[in-house]
């Protein structure tokens, strides 16, 4: 029987309604392979086999009725921000220790009310704060790329981006058909795009974040990562829709992506901004995006020179914004309602020492840094002035769309790294991000689609920005260049 786990999740929907196998059949084949890589990967950080095989065999039933869901029987991998019924979620952090919750994520809910399968939660940064997946509490993802020099296989161990770096490895891997993931400044596109896999960050206010454990509020957006285009658009459909629970959560309908992957992009107007051309982006990240000028042009769009002379202040002001709406969301911390708790010997001690021991590093670097923008002196001095910023980088982007329709960049500065060698280096961690912020901060909708490979034989990806709420757009114009460049499965499963 032809390897289950190497389909599409568009190929696999496809053979369970033709009965070529079965969804049981289909989970089990996914379990297997989780069971043989996950201890060399690290991508999910629990495996819920018994949940995803009763799962598949509902689906089974309904399969043979003839009543299919549209996602019926595809089994998933869920990020571990997600909030899972009686199912521990911990966002990958001490501090929430064996936390089992009694809701569902809107979005997850969405998943299997569609007939999805859930096959376990995967690994991500610490409340998704990194670039890398270096700081979980599980310890990092490995990617399962590796890179090629001087004609022989390099086993240095890289990273599979963040904060996302489980759902981007796991999809990459073929440890799921697709995968959630969340975006706070680059976490669904910047994975994505070191590990050859799709990812697309829809609109703010698109998909639900209720049940989505909190990192920066105005910033967060759930969508998910999948190994086409294709495939990224049906889960998409399934993972947005209005949600009354969630404030943010936009009251409109909820188009067939799918049907807007094969429309191709004749007249479309493509911007390219001259301001992504930045000091330390490598020249074959350069070369690549010349070369989806050239596949966008020959498909029939049109390529328009723009200016959005706000985004060289998009990183500092997005790295006061984040940590600012953190180290509020994470007050909720403090030993007493759920998670970790380490008795001190009064109440203040206890928090103390509570969250010294929950939270991590980064997490704690973030806190501080929140706490600090938001203190009286220093209020109007860095946070305002940063929402003010915000503003700025939107009015560039409302301006630029009465020229152009979407707008074409590199995902990342440069391919995958290896463990540690950004690590120590916070502000070249947080330059990971330099390409992607601009997209949180407007509140837009972006995709990243690999592209090429480095000369070291690791994947790069390019990004497309789009108008609020035209995610289909994207779509077809990440077609276009998945078609044009191909898709880049792993070469070998050296794990094996």
């Amino acid at each position: 029987m032809t390897d289950l786990t190497k389909l599409t999740l568009a190929e696999a929907r496809d053979g369970l309604v033709a009965k070529k196998f079965s969804a049981t059949e289909l989970t089990q084949a996914f379990i297997k392979a989780i069971d043989a890589a996950n201890p060399h990967l690290n991508a999910y950080v629990l495996m819920t086999p018994e949940h995803a095989l009763a799962q598949a065999k509902t689906s089974d039933e309904r399969l043979a009725k003839g009543e299919a869901r549209p996602l019926e029987g595809l089994p998933i991998g869920n990020k571990d921000l997600f909030c899972t019924y009686g199912i521990r979620t911990t966002a990958c952090s001490r501090i929430l220790d064996d936390f089992k919750p009694r809701y569902e994520a809107t979005v997850g809910q969405n998943l299997w009310d569609a007939g999805a399968v859930m096959l376990g939660k995967l690994n991500n940064d610490e409340f998704a704060m990194g670039s890398s997946n270096e700081t979980s509490a599980f310890g990092p993802v490995v990617n399962p790329w590796r890179r090629t020099r001087g004609g022989k296989v390099d086993n240095t161990k890289l990273v599979p981006g963040g904060s996302s770096g489980g759902s981007s490895a796991a999809v990459s891997a073929n440890l799921c058909l697709g995968a959630t993931a969340t975006d706070t400044g680059g976490s669904i596109r910047q994975p994505a795009a070191l590990t050859g896999t799709v990812g697309i960050k829809p609109t703010y206010g698109r998909c639900s974040r209720w049940g989505i454990v909190a990192f920066a509020s105005s910033l967060d957006q759930a969508g998910p990562i999948a190994k086409t285009v294709r495939d990224s658009a049906i889960m998409l459909r399934h993972m947005a829709g209005y949600d009354p629970k969630d404030s943010t959560c936009v009251d409109m309908p909820v188009p067939d992506y799918e049907a807007e992957v094969a429309r191709g992009v004749k007249g479309l107007r493509v911007g390219v901004p001259k301001e992504y051309r930045v000091d330390g982006m490598s020249a074959e990240v350069d070369a690549l995006w010349q070369k989806g000028i050239a596949w966008l042009k020959d498909a029939g769009a049109t390529i328009h020179d723009i200016s959005l002379p706000h985004t060289k202040y998009a990183l500092p002001a997005y790295y006061i914004v984040a940590p600012a709406e953190c180290s509020s969301n994470l007050a909720r911390y403090d030993g007493v309602r759920y998670g970790l708790r380490v008795p001190g010997k009064d109440l203040i001690d206890t928090y103390e020492a509570t969250r010294e021991a929950g939270f991590g590093k980064e997490v704690k670097r973030r806190v501080l840094i929140g706490t600090y923008v938001l203190s009286a002196g220093y209020y109007d001095a860095y946070y305002l002035k940063a929402q003010k910023v915000r503003t700025l980088i939107k009015r560039d982007f409302d301006n630029a769309w009465s020229d152009v329709d979407v707008v074409l960049t590199p995902t990342t500065p440069s391919p995958a790294f290896g463990f540690g060698e950004k690590a120590g280096d916070p502000i070249a961690m947080y330059l990971e991000d330099i390409f992607t912020v601009t997209v949180n901060m407007a509140g837009l909708p972006g995709i990243s689609v690999p592209a090429g490979l480095s000369g070291e034989g690791t994947p790069m990806g390019l990004q497309l920005i789009g108008k609020p709420f035209d995610e289909g757009t994207l779509f077809r114009a990440a077609q276009v260049i998945e078609n044009a460049a191909g898709r880049f499965p792993v070469p070998s499963k050296w794990w094996a």
